[in-house]
């Protein structure tokens, strides 16, 4: 679902995207150290999973009560394995899931102080939202490092690995869209000269 008639801020808004186990939230944690305000839409779509609010109810209607865990919470495993094996399932999760991420986020993004803001998302060019921002930057990392990485830090087999990178488009349409490359394949040093050579190339709104 493409919400590309967001509003568009005051603040100098980059758009910081890049499929799993590349490593955005690395990135996004040194622009963060560099000054700028970091607004994680993806933190946001677990907040909106949560018991109470009105995403997570058209969830439960959405998917059934199979998807809940012990404690009546989304068991986000449970339900990644049925949207990420079934593209269908997915773009219904997306649908129930995209509007209300963006109306916070535009909350979030409008209230910050600093004059550069963050906004990462990992379907940030999917759902629209790079129209929305003065710069699209886009994190990759070799294939064979997101598989380690899933493994290592998120415990997922092979198979499992596979599947979740296998289920997003390819990096390469990423990389067409973007203002900025950063190759967080080796090691965070190296990452961080990217990143702080690209935000000193920031040219601030006047």
């Amino acid at each position: 679902m493409s919400e590309t008639h967001a509003p568009r801020t005051t603040h100098y808004l980059i758009g910081l995207t890049g499929n799993i186990a590349t490593g955005k939230s690395a990135v996004a944690k040194m622009l963060q150290d560099l000054g700028a305000t970091v607004i994680d839409a993806d933190a946001l779509v677990h907040e909106l999973q949560r018991q109470g609010i009105a995403t997570f109810d058209a969830i439960v209607a959405a998917f059934g009560s199979g998807v809940l865990d012990q404690g009546g919470e989304i068991d986000r495993k449970a339900l990644g394995a049925i949207v990420f094996a079934d593209p269908a399932q997915l773009r219904v999760l997306e649908s129930i899931l995209h509007p209300a991420v963006l109306i916070e986020s535009m909350q979030r993004i409008n209230a910050a102080t600093t004059p550069v803001v963050v906004y990462e998302a990992i379907k940030l060019i999917e759902a629209g939202r790079a129209e929305m921002c003065d710069a699209l930057w886009v994190v990759t990392a070799r294939h064979e490092v997101q598989l380690e990485r899933l493994r290592r830090d998120r415990w997922m087999n092979e198979s499992e690995a596979r599947q979740r990178i296998d289920a997003q488009p390819p990096q390469s349409e990423k990389i067409q869209r973007a203002t900025v490359v950063i190759d967080n394949s080796g090691t965070l040093q190296e990452t961080r000269q990217q990143v702080e050579a690209a935000f000193r190339g920031i040219e601030l709104k006047s």
